[in-house]
């Protein structure tokens, strides 16, 4: 019998991966609910006005960094460039989820049809694998600017620039796998995801078969997508640190290391699962971290300063790029 069991989810597995059509006996929903926070109407309507709020300052926040980052030419540097890449991405994660939330606070209905629960995954997993890859390379620009600064325009050119965005947004199309995985399951009753939009572990629990190798499948997928990621931003760090410590003057080593620090603070690990907190830390990660996103990276940056000061039709502050004036980056 236990064989069997294992020979008829090797089958499953097969099937879902080769898209497979499900079988004739089995009957799949057309619609889930997204359970939320909360079902009282008064909570809901105070939690709609601080999710707005949230939600209108990540994207007005993060739309006024590409602006800036576009609209000066003194900001057209490999560092803005991928910083600018980082703000997109936090606009399109935010808005992923975010509005689709704010209106089942308000609505009477929670329900999300099998399609859009379908694109919402993907777009957001989407996003998120991105946005890990981006990390990688904005590690190896910090890297590059400290130990190599006199090389570093020569090395991080405009052409490897562009490659290595294209290879951010190229590798996102990986949670194709984890999202046709999961959608490819039978689900056959119920339909109420426990979650505030439709995140991959929350909807599987509902399936009617055995998800274990899809767990293991989609385990994996992450240990290659974040573990990867971080291994790679922590050898990048270990260089910067030794490259940092033999700098001689204190100012220096300040200087340095305030080119990293902003870095490190964003960086997030994943969540292991579970219902409730997993919904509360992915409304923290989703929400707030791409609203502090442009304040750690932005805001305390002169030249960024600078570039809002012109905007506005002052004078900015010396608004001058660091690295095209000794071959190296500052986010002081």
């Amino acid at each position: 019998t236990g064989q069997r069991q294992h020979l008829n989810e090797c089958d499953s597995l097969i099937g879902l991966i080769m898209w497979m059509p499900p079988g004739q006996n089995q009957s799949w929903v057309s619609e889930f609910i997204l359970l939320g926070f909360s079902s009282d109407p008064t909570s809901n309507r105070i939690l709609f006005i601080v999710f707005f709020l949230l939600y209108l300052s990540s994207v007005l926040a993060n739309g006024l960094i590409v602006t800036l980052i576009c609209l000066d030419t003194h900001l057209h540097t490999p560092m803005y460039f991928f910083l600018c890449i980082l703000s997109l991405l936090d606009m399109g994660s935010v808005t992923t989820t975010m509005p689709q939330m704010l209106v089942h606070l308000l609505a009477h209905s929670q329900a999300i049809s099998f399609t859009g629960c379908w694109l919402q995954m993907y777009m957001f997993g989407t996003l998120s694998v991105a946005e890990c890859i981006l990390f990688v390379i904005m590690a190896y620009d910090r890297y590059v600017a400290i130990c190599y600064p006199l090389r570093y325009t020569v090395i991080l050119n405009w052409g490897l620039c562009t490659r290595l965005a294209a290879g951010t947004w190229a590798g996102g199309f990986f949670s194709l796998i984890h999202t046709s995985l999961t959608m490819r399951l039978p689900y056959c009753g119920p339909n109420v995801v426990n979650h505030y939009f439709c995140e991959g572990p929350s909807v599987r629990s509902l399936a009617c078969m055995d998800t274990h190798l899809i767990e293991m499948a989609d385990l994996v997928i992450s240990v290659f997508m974040l573990v990867a990621p971080l291994s790679l931003i922590l050898a990048s760090y270990i260089r910067i640190a030794q490259a940092i410590l033999k700098i001689k003057s204190t100012q220096g080593r300040c200087k340095a290391f305030s080119t990293c620090a902003s870095h490190l603070i964003v960086i997030r690990p994943n969540s292991s699962y579970s219902p409730e907190r997993d919904k509360q830390i992915s409304l923290f990660y989703n929400v707030f971290t791409a609203l502090l996103n442009p304040v750690v990276y932005s805001l305390r940056n002169k030249d960024i300063k600078g570039a809002l000061l012109k905007v506005m039709g002052q004078e900015g502050p010396g608004v001058e790029c660091p690295m095209l004036r000794k071959g190296t980056a500052s986010i002081t």
